[in-house]
């Protein structure tokens, strides 16, 4: 009886061990999160620009806390680490998600930038455009409505459509036209048609004698050369005809025709990449002195737009 005793006793010793041992107390790898730490770490990820980590950091707050009232927060977060991580397609995804789970709250209409932003630059700007019409078509804060069309008339510039863009000011409202300094953008625009550029029919013309498209473009060192080899050419091949050299001519004046033809191409071309060159400058010029940095800080309540102006 008492070896019967005794392994009864070792084993429920063992037992009794191995429930102590298998117990929380000994658990160390046992990790709780709560709600709070989750989410902040999400947002330290994020100040951190580890925007990757970030956006796993919000979605792992999200499937363990999804009645958070924290929730849209972390998908507009999600949709922002996704931009600024340059995963565009990805944050056009999450922020429509955003706008049709919350519609019209401060970070939807966010949202609503947001994806014009994205089209921006996955280089769609006529989507972009149209976001934001549709913005101002189902919006009725005329605040919202105003930054939109200030926006549009901004996409119109980047794409040199001047008039579009002027008109797009104008739906302004009167209270907002200072803020967004609209009367002295609308005069700069207007001077618009006096910008110097050049006729690309006329460059091709004056081309006709090698080199003057080119003096006419501003491209002097491309006028010479264009001017010294074409006339080099002509010579040699009168010369050669001159000297009965009749083989040797043709070739010469082969080569000839086909520099004499790339001399207008290259004309008219000069001329396209003279008005592109100046339009780019005009388009620089008035960012530099009129446009306004909107920069979208969700606050608790409202909008906080950033005014940045260079002079």
């Amino acid at each position: 009886m008492t070896n019967i005793h005794l392994r009864a006793g070792l084993f429920i010793f063992s037992i009794l061990v191995c429930v102590a041992f298998s117990s929380p107390v000994f658990a160390g790898n046992v990790i709780v999160i709560d709600a709070d730490s989750q989410f902040a770490f999400a947002e330290h990820t994020f100040s951190k620009a580890e925007y990757r980590r970030a956006v796993a950091e919000y979605e792992r707050f999200l499937h363990f806390f999804p009645n958070d009232d924290r929730g849209e927060k972390a998908r507009y977060q999600i949709g922002i680490a996704c931009f600024r991580g340059k995963q565009y397609s990805n944050a056009i995804t999450g922020f429509n998600e955003l706008i049709d789970r919350y519609g019209f709250s401060r970070l939807g209409i966010e949202s609503w930038f947001m994806l014009s932003e994205c089209h921006k630059m996955t280089n769609n700007p006529l989507q972009a455009i149209t976001t934001l019409q549709n913005l101002i078509i189902l919006t009725e804060d005329i605040i919202v409505a105003d930054k939109a069309n200030y926006k549009i008339g901004w996409c119109y510039i980047e794409m040199a459509d001047f008039g579009r863009a002027a008109r797009h000011f104008d739906k302004i409202s009167t209270q907002n036209r200072s803020d967004y300094r609209i009367d002295e953008l609308s005069e700069m625009l207007e001077n618009e048609p006096l910008i110097k550029m050049k006729n690309p029919g006329l460059a091709g013309t004056l081309s006709i004698l090698p080199g003057a498209g080119q003096l006419y473009c501003e491209r002097y060192q491309d006028a010479l050369i264009a001017f010294l080899l074409n006339t080099g050419l002509i010579l040699a091949a009168y010369e050669s005809f001159d000297n009965d050299m009749v083989a040797l001519g043709a070739v010469i004046s082969l080569v000839e025709v086909g520099f004499y033809a790339g001399n207008i191409y290259g004309a008219v071309g000069s001329a396209h990449k003279y008005n592109r060159k100046t339009t780019n400058n005009y388009i620089d010029y008035l960012k530099e002195n009129t446009k306004i940095d909107l920069t979208a800080a969700p606050a608790e309540k409202g909008l906080i737009l950033s005014f940045k102006i260079n002079y």
